[in-house]
């Protein structure tokens, strides 16, 4: 008999980590499913299961009625494929042959997992109604003896007695599944020993958007474990360990406000762990020690590792993880187990072109990058601030919340060199709803990257504010005839509303 989802869920937020992880085993065939009816790239499935059940973890005490957890989780799964954008979200990636990989390769529970739990489910409810009853509630529901059935000792009675038939049943038909005292995780002390831009400048005036390696290092073992953060995500790691950073560079991480806050504060980061909340879903547990005595707090892998870097706090990965991810590593050069080359191969972060595609929208999103400032607040609390997506072939642009962060721009990138010396236009049809800032078309010719400031004058834009229905809008600009210039171009939309493009162009207009 297995615990209704209220139960696990009101243990999880008393703090058993195992009620999670039978949550995560529960729900994660259903988050899967939805991630894939949803998510625009199939690639990005396992890393938006990881983020959901990561958020969902973190924001538990929210959760007002327990026993509505799956629809709870599956609003997290939506809206984070509604502002997934392309690049990988946080995420150890493993880097193992499939063949050797101890986890099936879609993150779902073996069949030993799930074979074992069914028998163990069959044994409990061969037991008598009341037998039953008391194993669900103790065992299950935690709850103390005393408050089961008629009296603590007629419960602890029938506890005994089930005890007794599920060991007799268990050792006729599978004595492995005898239950076992819960063992203390082990860990592995590792050392950051690198946070390493991929694929970074590629030497030819051409430009790709970073991903940040972070190596862990197990000395002992001479293993290595990789983890891949995005730009944003890596970058106060980056900074913290580049031995070049400038101060100036060094204050603007928030993780040393944090550690300093917390110092002042008389708190001390004393370590970071990183394990498995569920299969597929790692996280930082930040343990703390201060004037209110000591506790762990549970963070984004990215966080806790350049927390426990501002801190020079140490580090621990949980052997299921080690085991899993590590590779061997020499210690003297360990980024020579990472290769530049073949991370770029799997970079699915959109690089410049040089010409435009899918401007019909007739494949989705495909070719074109959602980005913006609202994904850049330092607080990392605005990523859902707006979304993207593709209805009857026109893009959809549109804030997912009354009050948006920054602003949000649909766009594609290109590379100059084909339109040196042109004037281009950009043009498309475009329907504005409840736009309460600014919403429009742009194109920008510079080196630098897409901004949505009416004062940039390397800004060109169209703005609309409300519209019954399509209009026809246009731009256009000067392609200076200089060497490592980039075009961008698309819609943006700031504040409140939405914004549809259609039948988008970009072509050259006439040489000079």
């Amino acid at each position: 008999m297995e615990p209704p989802d209220g139960e696990l869920v009101r243990l999880a937020q008393a703090g058993e980590p195992e009620a999670f992880r039978l949550l995560v085993e529960r729900y994660q065939l259903m988050a899967r499913a939805q991630a894939s009816r949803h998510c625009q790239d199939p690639n990005d499935i396992d890393d938006i299961v990881q983020e959901s059940f990561l958020q969902a973890f973190l924001g538990l005490d929210r959760l007002r009625d327990p026993e509505r957890f799956a629809g709870w989780l599956g609003g997290i799964v939506l809206n984070i494929c509604r502002a997934q954008r392309r690049r990988a979200p946080l995420t150890l990636l493993a880097d193992w042959p499939e063949q050797l990989h101890p986890v099936s390769t879609d993150g779902l529970p073996s069949a030993d997992h799930l074979d074992r739990a069914q028998v163990l489910r069959r044994a409990v409810a061969e037991l008598p109604s009341g037998q039953r009853q008391a194993v669900t509630l103790y065992y299950y529901a935690d709850l103390p003896a005393g408050q089961i059935g008629r009296s603590e000792g007629a419960a602890k009675t029938s506890l005994h007695k089930a005890r007794q038939r599920l060991r007799e049943h268990i050792t006729a038909h599978r004595p492995d599944l005898i239950p076992a005292a819960p063992r203390r995780t082990v860990m592995t002390a590792v050392r950051i020993a690198h946070a390493d831009p991929r694929p970074g400048d590629q030497g030819d005036g051409t430009f790709a958007v970073n991903e940040i390696l972070v190596v862990l290092a197990d000395d002992a073992g001479h293993r290595a474990v990789p983890v891949w953060l995005n730009a944003s995500d890596g970058g106060s790691l980056w900074r913290l360990l580049s031995p070049d950073a400038a101060e100036a560079a060094l204050e603007r991480v928030p993780e040393q406000l944090t550690n300093r806050l917390l110092q002042a504060a008389g708190t001390t980061v004393t370590g970071v762990d990183i394990d498995e909340l569920g299969p597929g879903v790692t996280a930082a547990r930040i343990s703390l020690a201060g004037p209110a005595g000591t506790r762990q707090i549970t963070a984004r892998l990215a966080d806790g590792l350049s927390l426990a870097a501002a801190a020079a706090a140490p580090v621990r990965v949980a052997d299921t993880v080690m085991d899993q991810m590590a590779v061997p590593a020499d210690s003297d050069n360990l980024l020579a187990a990472f290769p530049p080359a073949e991370r770029a191969a799997r970079i699915r972060r959109m690089r410049p072109r040089h010409e435009p595609v899918n401007l019909g929208f007739t494949s989705g999103l495909h070719g074109w990058e959602l980005t913006g400032s609202y994904l850049r607040d330092v607080s990392d609390s605005h990523r859902q601030d707006y979304s993207c997506t593709v209805e009857d072939h026109a893009a959809v642009l549109r804030s997912a919340v009354p009050d948006p962060h920054g602003f949000a721009a649909l766009h594609q990138t290109l590379f100059a060199e084909d339109y040196r010396g042109a004037t281009i236009v950009f043009r498309g049809e475009l329907r504005a709803t409840d736009v309460a800032d600014q919403a429009g078309l742009f194109l920008r010719v510079s080196s630098g990257p897409v901004r949505a400031r009416r004062d940039d004058p390397a800004n060109h834009t169209a703005d609309l504010t409300g519209s019954d229905g399509w209009s026809r809008q246009e731009l256009t600009a000067e392609v200076p005839d200089e060497e490592s210039l980039i075009i961008h171009f698309g819609m943006f939309l700031i504040g409140r509303g939405q914004i549809e493009l259609r039948n988008s162009d970009l072509a050259r207009q006439s040489a000079r």
